[in-house]
């Protein structure tokens, strides 16, 4: 396993904590998780999209910054292999959606400030489901603030995601469509997925089916 620092990326409902626990145990690995229930523009987010949106986007911002920095993350020989559940572009594709052109300029300021700044991952794993399914899984697991999330919604975060991803340029990116695994409850899709991460993905966009 070359890869020193693994970030797993995804919409909202994909698995993203569920994959990376689950890496984190298997290959004995520091886990980051995001704390985004402690972000207390959250529900009101949900309840007045418009008039929260910024505070949301930055708070999600500064805390992303300094949990990843704090980490002190460093791809190198001797260092702990890390896996998280997100990496700090997560921040550009919501506020990429959520905001404004003004308030997205300067965002984008900040953002470019704080990226320079941090340990690039190994891989960038992305979990792609379709729409309906991220749905389910959305209402599956409860969070009272999260139903009324639409498909649009997701629909549009999906797209975001693409066409963001697309212009990483230094990154090894897996795109991966697992619709048909259960990775929380087999163990044998799990380790299906955790044998491809173990791939030698080049720079660039790869996107695999299972």
């Amino acid at each position: 396993m070359n890869n020193r620092f693994v970030a797993i990326e995804g919409n909202i409902g994909s698995g993203k904590t569920t994959l990376a626990k689950k890496l984190s145990t298997h290959w004995n690995a520091r886990l980051v998780l995001e704390e985004f229930e402690d972000n207390p523009f959250l529900p009101r987010f949900y309840e007045d999209p418009r008039r929260h949106a910024f505070p949301l986007e930055m708070y999600f911002l500064a805390e992303r910054f300094r949990q990843l920095s704090g980490e002190n993350i460093q791809p190198d020989l001797f260092s702990r292999m890390t896996v998280s559940d997100y990496y700090l572009e997560k921040s550009l594709i919501f506020a990429r959606n959520n905001l404004d052109d003004t308030e997205f300029q300067l965002f984008q300021r900040l953002y470019d400030i704080m990226f320079r700044s941090l340990a690039k991952p190994d891989l960038i794993v992305f979990l792609h489901l379709p729409v309906e399914q991220l749905l389910r899984n959305i209402k599956k697991r409860g969070r009272s603030y999260e139903q009324s999330i639409t498909g649009e919604y997701l629909s549009n975060i999906q797209q975001i995601y693409m066409e963001h991803l697309a212009t990483l340029r230094d990154f090894r990116i897996l795109v991966l469509d697992y619709g048909n695994l259960d990775f929380a409850g087999s163990q044998d899709d799990f380790l299906l997925i955790e044998k491809v991460l173990n791939t030698d993905f080049p720079v660039g966009i790869t996107r695999k089916s299972l």
